[in-house]
């Protein structure tokens, strides 16, 4: 991200995010491929010059699903932050799992 010369903040932020989805993917996606628990896949490109595209794919077909934690709960509020900070995020199902994309833009 450093090449392509993004605000300080933006970094910030699809650092933030990127951690959150890869997170989930580890986390949750074990139980879907036992011999392979925790494996993903991460892309990062750049559609336009102020915005970043986030995709992690992983085996799982379980959909993602953002819940409302107690105020004692220390997770599950990644989804939650992913959607406060993206412009835009979503689930597409492929033929073995799941890809969970966010599109980041650089705050003005």
């Amino acid at each position: 991200m450093e090449r392509w010369g993004l605000p300080a903040e933006l970094v910030a932020d699809v650092e933030l995010v990127t951690c959150e989805l890869v997170t989930n993917a580890i986390r949750h996606s074990g139980a879907h491929n036992p011999k392979e628990p925790g494996r993903c896949r991460l892309a990062l490109e750049r559609p336009t010059p102020d915005t970043v595209r986030i995709e992690v794919t992983d085996r799982s077909p379980a959909r993602p699903v953002k819940r409302e934690p107690g105020k004692s709960e220390t997770g599950g509020r990644g989804l939650a932050l992913v959607e406060a900070l993206a412009l835009d995020w979503g689930v597409t199902l492929r033929p073995v799992g799941k890809s969970v994309w966010a599109v980041l833009r650089a705050r003005t």
